[in-house]
């Protein structure tokens, strides 16, 4: 039986719960079904399962987040560039490290000073982009958060509650502990955040 606290069982339970309307700006806008069958990210790298499910319902939260290109392609950014636009330009270079690395980069809702972002690129055993933290209150940083968009929107759509002292406080989870570790040895060579200098 599929589990329900991961990838697209969680998502369907996102799907029915009441208040993921309120992520929404109108009705749901569903990516016709060719579109998405057919839909990779720009590298050639797939949908996530739970990414795909999403769009499948609506595909208006991520317009309005910058994931598509006016031709409706997805429209990612390099790491260095994101930051540049999304938070100061003048610590773009100081990015430019991580952004080999962290080359397909997608706005999420969330955060204030800091922002939320999918990095696309090595998956974990259940087949999920990692969702991580980027923020600049004391020293820039960038962070896991979230083991996937599965992950994420549930906790968005609350249909999962988390306290968050710390932005990778899920490490510590006993369901999703082990997949964020194992984004944490893919991603940040078994850390599981970087802090500048970098």
């Amino acid at each position: 039986m599929p589990d329900p606290a991961h990838g697209v069982p969680l998502v369907e339970r996102v799907l029915r719960h009441p208040a993921t309307a309120t992520l929404l700006d109108g009705p749901p806008m569903p990516m016709p079904p060719a579109d998405l069958a057919a839909a990779t990210f720009p590298s050639g790298r797939p949908l996530t399962p739970s990414l795909r499910a999403w769009l499948g319902y609506d595909t208006g939260l991520l317009a309005r987040h910058g994931w598509f290109a006016a031709d409706g392609t997805f429209a990612p950014r390099p790491l260095d560039r994101f930051v540049a636009d999304e938070l100061h330009p003048a610590w773009a270079a100081e990015f430019a490290a991580l952004a080999e690395r962290f080359d397909e980069c997608f706005l999420l809702p969330g955060g204030s000073d800091s922002r939320r972002l999918l990095a696309v690129g090595a998956v974990d055993e259940t087949g999920e982009y990692p969702v991580l933290a980027l923020d600049f209150d004391d020293l820039p940083y960038l962070g896991l958060m979230y083991p996937g968009f599965d992950v994420y929107l549930g906790a968005a759509a609350g249909v999962l509650e988390f306290e968050f002292p710390e932005y990778t406080a899920l490490v510590g989870h006993p369901i999703y502990s082990r997949r964020m570790r194992e984004h944490g040895m893919r991603w940040f060579g078994g850390e599981l955040e970087v802090q500048f200098p970098f």
